[in-house]
């Protein structure tokens, strides 16, 4: 059994720790350390989209069956949709149930509007008109470019994957040229990781520093609320789905601890991308189901985001006591479950689709955001760790019902005390961070 100390995840949480000693004793220098975090998270996303585009074009390629690729996308999108309304859902029954909002009174004459402004412009960017013109790049190279988007390098992805595997035999260079570079920008990112525990201490720092647990004041209450939804989610919805698939939800949490302590301590799901698809290629799940589902999923099922939209919404309106017809609360549902997709999981993009969500009830001032601007940070941490645990079990769902999932590679890496008959094989140096 190795020492402690050379497992990754140990740097990670103690450089989480010592990143929020950091911002508490010392805010000022916290919040200086906002450039680690920052660059971290910006070396990622650097290598997201090419590592997303060659895993989508590859795992089509490799199919090489049109149908087949229309199948699995099939029952991802559905298991997608039903699974992000249970997330929509249990947040509405806990905000409803708990009323983390009631008794603020606060006077929507009181907000500061400018303070939630810039998210109103921004969310009213997120009109199906936009959203549509969005998809498309202007060029080829634009959705690799800083004002890029994952849905527009899906797109992309898409539309070269298929036309490959109609190309057939021609295509053959082409396909080999991919998997190397697929291999290189893979070792690039596992170079990149080895500074995960730097990036995770620059971004607790600044978040402690700047905003202080301290001063977080009554809204404890809705980060409490908050952080319970996303864990019965989980643990409830998310561990009945994995009880069915044949698998424990808390033994994949353990699996997976390391992704889920980067991305509590960067508060980016998309941080852990890379090594969540080799986790569950190592799971079992085949590389063409993970390299479809997975980063679909970083655009379609951000369930922990569906929790924070309706809870925030109605937090709001809570607090503006503001009461809400049954019918508002369905739409709040129904609107959230458009405007949550291709919301990234990067800090702050939740934020602007809540702007987005509550411009469609005038009841609620979309003013209401400044409430809850202080706290957003601190449940973004939810957000990104519910989403990662939702796309895993996604993955593995689908590759099961795929009939592509090895059971006994998932039971021998996730109850590794049990006699196996089969083992799986270790990561390669390639796969470690």
């Amino acid at each position: 059994m190795r020492a402690i100390y050379r497992h990754f995840y140990f740097w990670v949480l103690l450089a989480i720790l010592l990143g929020g000693a950091i911002g508490h004793y010392f805010p000022d220098t916290g919040v200086a350390l906002k450039p680690l975090g920052d660059g971290f998270i910006a070396l990622v996303k650097m290598l997201i989209g090419p590592i997303i585009f060659l895993t989508v074009v590859l795992g089509i390629a490799g199919v090489a069956d049109v149908k087949k690729v229309g199948r699995i996308g099939a029952k991802a999108i559905l298991y997608f949709e039903v699974v992000s309304s249970f997330a929509l859902v249990a947040g509405l029954l806990v905000v409803n149930t708990l009323k983390p909002g009631a008794g603020f009174n606060v006077t929507p004459a009181s907000l500061d509007a400018s303070v939630a402004s810039k998210y109103a412009n921004a969310a009213h960017e997120q009109s199906i008109t936009h959203f549509l013109l969005h998809l498309i790049p202007t060029t080829f190279t634009d959705a690799f470019s800083s004002q890029g988007d994952l849905l527009q390098v899906l797109l992309l992805a898409l539309l070269f994957g298929f036309a490959m595997v109609h190309v057939g035999e021609r295509a053959k260079p082409v396909l080999t040229l991919l998997e190397t570079l697929s291999s290189v920008f893979f070792r690039i990112m596992g170079m990149v990781m080895r500074l995960a525990p730097l990036g995770a201490m620059g971004a607790m720092a600044f978040t402690i520093g700047k905003y202080g647990v301290a001063s977080l004041g009554p809204l404890l209450k809705l980060m409490g609320s908050f952080y319970l939804a996303c864990a019965v989610f989980v643990l409830v919805v998310l561990g009945a789905i994995a009880r069915a698939t044949g698998f424990s939800i808390i033994r994949f949490l353990g699996y997976i601890r390391e992704e889920l302590l980067l991305v509590l301590g960067t508060s980016s799901s998309e941080s852990a991308l890379v090594p969540l698809m080799q986790k569950l290629e190592r799971l079992g799940c085949s590389k063409s189901v993970v390299g479809l589902v997975v980063p679909s999923g970083y655009s379609f099922n951000l369930d922990g985001t569906n929790i924070y939209l309706t809870m925030a919404a109605i937090f709001i309106a809570q607090a503006l006591n503001v009461d809400l017809t049954l019918t508002q609360e369905l739409t709040l549902l129904a609107v959230a479950m458009l405007t949550s997709k291709g919301a990234s999981g990067v800090t702050g993009a939740g934020f602007i689709t809540l702007a987005a969500t509550l411009a469609v009830v005038p009841a609620v001032p979309v003013a209401g955001l400044a409430l809850i601007l202080g706290v957003d940070r601190f449940m973004s941490e939810a957000r990104a760790l519910t989403n990662i645990i939702g796309n895993g079990v996604a993955t593995i769902v689908v590759a099961h019902w795929e009939r592509e999932l090895d059971h006994a590679s998932l039971q021998a890496v996730l109850n590794p005390l049990q006699p196996q008959s089969t083992a799986p094989k270790p990561l390669s140096t390639s796969e470690t961070p």
